[in-house]
């Protein structure tokens, strides 16, 4: 009789996204990291506050807008807080916000990578043969799902992309979810029964 094993991989990108500027310093289009510092400016009653980025080639600064004219009073407290304190977490949440940081400068420099946190949620690893795969992301990556999933089972991604709908199910949007990046919430079902090396591979999928 087959067990059915669940684990969840929490997946944080290991490096932010770097906007694509004109530095006025390098006369030329250079990328900017992030400071993880923020500067906030107080004018009378309203606030401005920015996530600080630095030309990688001659440390140029760039302001990247967080809050701009904003009355203090419609500013939540913990917010500002977090601003002044330059809190990391916060930071972060900014810094890896590429649909923003693409909004803003046109071009972003991309990186696929990536720590994941491991768990298993339900069933035994021995013996098991088929497994559910539940993705938690706290920030968007560029990694492709095939590639993620190829490099965490110890397999070729030809193999990966080799198995049919009925040993590989991809909720939501099937096996053509493959070749896109990896998502947050995404659900994978993998049948490994009549496979050799299935225990090689779970437990894989388990460190």
């Amino acid at each position: 009789m087959s067990s059915t094993l669940c684990i969840r991989w929490t997946i944080a990108p290991a490096i932010a996204p770097r906007p694509l500027i004109n530095c006025n310093r390098c006369g030329g289009i250079r990328p900017y990291r992030c400071s993880d510092k923020f500067r906030v400016n107080a004018n009378g009653k309203r606030i401005d506050a920015w996530l600080i980025y630095r030309c990688v080639a001659c440390d140029n600064s760039w302001n990247f807008t967080i809050l701009e004219r904003r009355n203090r009073r419609d500013i939540e407290p913990v917010l500002l807080a977090a601003l002044e304190s330059n809190e990391p977490a916060l930071a972060r949440r900014f810094a890896f916000d590429a649909a923003a940081l693409r909004d803003r400068t046109g071009k972003i420099e991309e990186f696929a990578d990536v720590a994941i946190r491991k768990q298993i949620l339900g069933g035994d690893p021995e013996g098991a043969t088929v497994f559910w795969l539940e993705l938690r992301l706290d920030a968007a990556t560029p990694l492709r799902l095939d590639r993620l999933l190829a490099a965490e089972f110890g397999i070729s991604r030809s193999r990966l992309q080799g198995w049919e709908e009925r040993k590989l199910t991809i909720e939501p949007d099937g096996i053509r979810a493959l070749r896109k990046p990896a998502r947050d919430r995404m659900a994978v079902r993998v049948d490994l029964s009549g496979e050799a090396d299935r225990d090689i591979i779970v437990a894989s999928a388990c460190r």
